[in-house]
């Protein structure tokens, strides 16, 4: 399965360059001892370390083996890393070099901007809500202006545009909870604890007497996500409340946390899928330091939504398949009959 390059990743490697932040000095890595460091690690926080077991994980460990003792440069290791893990055996797997540390990373990305993340346009009276990323607060502002917008108009319907979106962080809360009419648990994201004494996947009835989690910040969910067994995702109805049809369009470009909203959206009745199947890319990542200045983004956390599922390796099906490009058209005509 392709494995996803992290979008959250990216976006924090070119802000801090926007932001000037110092390149990592240029020093003489050794690469074996950086690859021996990464396995360890990946055994040390994978959600579930039965996994690493796996012939397809030992290919990619060998494989990165032999790149340590071939590569000469930073940029020739990540690079190889990268292809290696193109057809790794799992998402959420990253190598970069952020120019910071892990720590100082998860202190700064809960207040990360990252510029155009949403953006509302009109076709008449149907509303068209283009979500290209679920990071940033400014996506989360921008998000919650349009549904302010949407409140003062006479709108018909709302188009969630989702074909583009590689996930990310949060900014699906508020994309669902202005369409909610109740509270809805909508999944639950499962740590190494689970999995360590349990053989099957959790469902509805391991939830009852699990408080949902209400942090909403990176810190505090990965930590929640590594301590507890099972971590519970839960959206309130916020307003300005949208009561009308929804239609969320998705494409095999569609991953992560843009799979969550869209799958929430539908399991909350109020929407309907159009396009492509989803890249099914939904596990849960954090950022470790690594030797030579390299971080680490690994998976920490499965994700099993309460309607659909595990969503990793599998993605979400479309109430109604179309080619990505006839999805807004499709969705228009529905709008308006």
């Amino acid at each position: 399965m392709p494995r996803t390059l992290l979008f959250a990743a990216s976006l924090l490697a070119l802000s801090f360059a926007g932001q000037g932040v110092a390149q990592t000095a240029t020093v003489e890595t050794d690469y074996v001892a950086l690859a021996e460091a990464i396995d360890t690690t990946m055994h040390a926080h994978h959600y579930n370390p039965a996994e690493l077991d796996s012939p397809a994980y030992e290919a990619v460990t060998q494989a990165v083996r032999a790149l340590a003792e071939t590569a000469t440069t930073d940029d020739e290791f990540r690079a190889g890393f990268e292809t290696i893990w193109e057809t790794g055996p799992f998402s959420h797997v990253d190598l970069r070099q952020e120019g910071r540390n892990a720590e100082a990373i998860t202190d700064w990305v809960d207040q990360l901007r990252v510029g155009n993340g949403a953006a509302l346009s009109w076709d008449g009276d149907i509303a068209v809500l283009t979500v290209n990323t679920m990071m940033g607060v400014d996506t989360i502002e921008q998000i919650e202006a349009a549904y302010d917008e949407i409140a003062t108009r006479d709108t018909a319907a709302l188009i969630i545009d989702l074909r583009a979106n590689r996930g990310g962080m949060f900014a699906f809360k508020p994309l669902v909870e202005h369409v909610l009419e109740t509270p809805l648990d909508i999944g639950v994201f499962v740590s190494q604890g689970w999995n360590a004494h349990m053989d099957r996947a959790p469902g509805p009835q391991d939830v009852t007497t699990i408080a949902p989690w209400t942090g909403w910040s990176i810190r505090d969910f990965w930590d929640s996500a590594q301590a507890n067994d099972l971590t519970l995702a839960r959206l309130t109805p916020d307003g300005p409340h949208y009561g009308g049809p929804v239609y969320v369009l998705i494409s095999e470009h569609t991953a992560s946390a843009a799979e969550i909203a869209a799958d929430a959206l539908r399991a909350s009745g109020r929407a309907i899928l159009i396009g492509q199947g989803t890249a099914g890319e939904m596990l849960s990542q954090r950022v470790y330091d690594m030797p030579g200045g390299f971080q680490l983004y690994l998976p920490i956390a499965d994700y099993y939504s309460l309607a659909s599922g595990r969503i990793e390796g599998v993605g979400l099906t479309p109430d109604m398949p179309q080619d990505a490009e006839s999805a807004l058209q499709t969705a228009l005509d529905l709008a308006r009959p």
